[in-house]
């Protein structure tokens, strides 16, 4: 965000989110359950999955070196029952849909690279410079004061509202609804606060039969209305349910899914500036993925010890190194130290080479399936390792 987005009087934002029947979210869904299902066996394997999927197929796609054995078939079609497409009369069904698999091993290019990084080619024994980046690229964490979860609220907002209307169909209260659906939400700022709720827009994938005066009325009241709290709610706030008429198809015969295709969603819903490198389907040593969990743990820390109202960290590797190349943060205006101290307190607590991340919050574990919807950030449902506020304390003491 910029400077004037701090000093704006009204200034209007907007996030997205979309349910687990998303086409697109099905894709990162598979991604994970198949990583999760070989980590679970071996710790230390390569993955790097990527599916695509359509009207009545899924391609499955990657790298992967391991020694374990994971029937990936059934997993795709347990990923795609669970999420509610087990009906023909859905247009997807998971049981007699079509599978692929195109699959090789990590390149050993790359894998050399990773396994003995260049620091340890150069003689340096420090254990937690033994392995190097997966690949080059800039990682972005962010946090924020405008939420519990220090999130943007744009997207916590967006997040819940998918969650509660998978919730209303999932348990029946709202039993027309299908597995496809998305949320947006836009929120008036003033002076860098949340001000308003001034727009909500649902699409929700249902039945044919059902009436849309129906679907709006039931989606303001069991679904809408539960999460937009009442006091950023006006008579301007304007709320939009279906706006195209009619949503009877969906998921993957409506739209084809990608894994990664989802990455605002899967983060700070634009509100932070984005490496572009996706989560789903990687192992912790591609840096995509740790090093965006470590740049977010670092921000929310640095946050929640009071330095800043609102801090974005990147940080930048390059492929087969451990130290990163660089580490930059941005407070818009809010920071309470100078730049360099708040660099030096990152660098003295935080230690962002690749072995060092994956250790210190454990991401050889098969965590990773329930951050596939909803977002891999600011998840108070979940105890992600990323979003604990261990550092608070240490922070303070450098002050």
């Amino acid at each position: 965000m910029s400077y004037d987005f701090i000093n704006a009087e009204s200034y209007l934002f907007t996030s997205e989110s979309v349910t687990e029947g998303h086409p697109d979210k099905i894709c990162d869904q598979i991604s994970d359950a198949i990583l999760d299902s070989i980590l679970s066996l071996d710790k230390n394997a390569r993955v790097a999955c990527e599916v695509s999927i359509t009207t009545g197929l899924v391609v499955i796609m990657g790298e992967i070196s391991t020694d374990a054995y994971v029937d990936i078939p059934s997993v795709v079609r347990n990923v795609i029952s669970n999420v509610g497409f087990n009906d023909p009369e859905l247009g997807f069904d998971s049981k007699s849909c079509g599978i692929m698999l195109s699959i090789n091993e990590q390149s050993q290019d790359i894998s050399q690279g990773v396994s003995e990084s260049l620091e340890k080619r150069s003689n340096i024994e420090d254990e937690k410079s033994l392995i190097g980046a997966g690949d080059q690229g800039m990682m972005v964490g962010y946090a924020c004061k405008d939420t519990e979860e220090l999130m943007p609220l744009p997207i916590t907002l967006s997040h819940k509202l998918v969650q509660k209307l998978s919730q209303v169909r999932s348990n029946n209260d709202l039993p027309y609804l299908r597995p496809d659906g998305k949320s947006q939400v836009t929120v008036e700022y003033s002076n860098g606060k949340p001000n308003r709720v001034d727009t909500v827009v649902i699409s929700t994938q249902h039945n044919p039969e059902v009436d849309q005066k129906v679907i709006f009325n039931d989606i303001l009241e069991k679904v809408i209305n539960p999460i937009i709290p009442s006091k950023l709610v006006d008579d301007n706030t304007k709320y939009y349910v279906n706006p195209s008429g009619r949503f009877v198809i969906g998921g993957p015969t409506g739209d084809t899914g990608l894994t990664g295709r989802k990455i605002l969603v899967d983060t700070y819903g634009g509100f932070a500036r984005h490496g572009g490198g996706a989560f789903s389907g990687k192992d912790p040593t591609k840096v995509d993925r740790s090093g965006a969990y470590a740049a977010r743990y670092v921000a929310k820390n640095i946050v929640a010890s009071g330095i800043a109202d609102a801090c974005e960290v990147q940080v930048a590797y390059a492929i087969g190194m451990a130290e990163p190349v660089s580490v930059s943060v941005e407070t818009y205006g809010t920071s309470k130290i100078p730049y360099k101290q708040i660099i030096e307190i990152i660098n003295q607590i935080f230690d962002l080479r690749p072995a060092a991340i994956i250790d210190q919050l454990n991401l050889k574990s098969p965590i990773y399936f329930p951050t596939s919807f909803y977002g891999h950030f600011g998840r108070l449902d979940l105890d992600l390792p990323w979003e604990r506020l261990d550092k608070v304390e240490e922070i303070k003491k450098l002050l």
